[in-house]
């Protein structure tokens, strides 16, 4: 399906994409997340076709697309800020890309029922899309994506505009969409609820590189680096450095400054090395525990994050009192 080789990009002598590789298969959807200015909306204009990268392939079906442009390479784009045309209403918003394909007119109007009815938006053909709220502008520009029946669907950051509960709806309706349509899609957006919930696989972007890749389950369970660990706000990341070793059973004595951690790990290390460790508060009456002065309480959702003075901090169903001194059991794992 769509393949990318070895994609650099610099803009003002400042290196923005470093060798980014990727493949997206049938009926999958990837997501690209990262912050700002990790690269991930450029990669995906270059996959559009809107920019040419300083070297390295876009390729589909192994054929490279860098002189195919944009309007010919048949892939749909869902922006944050909708790119609805106001002086159209609904119907002719949808058809627009039908019309420069030149289809029939009959052809037009059963296809653009189709996609409104698939948004829900079917009483909507003649609404002005100036009358519409943010979400109906959000749907109308997904319907006019999936009119043509593109190969590929591309959405940068489209929930962006939207409120919390608004956001989530739609975010379910687009990917029961996916799945029924088994459209090749990819995502971008800086929100990992949003790329949990709509991915099959998720590629991490940090600095222009690809530095964590695997499904929602594995890059939760498993962030690869201190970076993800924290972006991903997984729980407390924490600098250490290699004490002894137990060679027969794996396992490092890592010391910190919040304490010292018996850890199992894999990574390739010698005494007196750098680490990082993730500590995860667990429900378990065995294992590593991190101790300190309640700073801070704050109600989150079902829960309260409580900050500790040596600015550990857990996730709790209980709120302590600030001043208290609490005892946390957590998990850790080395991040190499």
């Amino acid at each position: 399906m769509l393949e990318i080789r070895d994609i650099y990009k610099t803009y003002d002598d400042q290196s923005l994409l470093h060798g980014i590789s990727l493949r997206l298969d049938a009926s999958e959807t990837i997501c690209l997340l990262g912050a700002s200015g990790s690269g991930k909306s450029t990669l995906l204009r270059m996959i559009a076709g809107l920019e040419i990268p300083d070297s390295g392939q876009v390729m589909w079906e192994g054929r490279d697309l860098a002189s195919t442009p944009a309007h010919l390479r048949d892939f749909g784009l869902v922006f944050q800020d909708y790119a609805l045309f106001p002086h159209l209403d609904v119907f002719d918003n949808v058809a627009f890309g039908l019309k420069m394909k030149s289809r029939g007119n009959g052809e037009i109007e059963k296809r653009v029922n189709e996609v409104l009815n698939l948004v829900d938006m079917n009483n909507f053909n003649r609404r002005k899309v100036t009358d519409l709220s943010g979400g109906e502008q959000q749907r109308v520009a997904l319907a006019r994506a999936l009119a043509p029946r593109p190969r590929m669907l591309m959405f940068d950051e489209p929930l962006g505009a939207l409120d919390r509960a608004l956001r989530e709806d739609l975010l379910y309706q687009l990917r029961g969409i996916l799945h029924r349509t088994h459209i090749p899609a990819i995502y971008v957006t800086h929100d990992q609820e949003e790329a949990f919930t709509i991915a099959d696989r998720v590629l991490m972007l940090h600095s222009g590189r690809i530095v964590r890749e695997g499904t929602p389950t594995e890059v939760w369970t498993d962030p690869g680096s201190a970076w993800a660990a924290e972006f991903l706000g997984l729980g407390n990341v924490v600098e250490g450095s290699c004490g002894s070793r137990d060679e027969k059973l794996k396992m490092w004595n890592i010391i910190t400054s919040s304490g010292s951690f018996v850890v199992k790990c894999e990574h390739k290390h010698n005494v007196g090395d750098k680490v990082y460790l993730l500590l995860r508060p667990v429900q378990t009456e065995d294992g590593s525990v991190i101790r300190g002065r309640v700073a801070d309480v704050v109600f989150q959702q079902d829960r309260f994050k409580v900050t500790l003075e040596n600015n550990l901090f857990a996730y709790l169903q209980n709120a302590p009192k600030i001043g208290q001194f609490i005892t946390v059991k957590v998990a850790v794992k080395c991040l190499g």
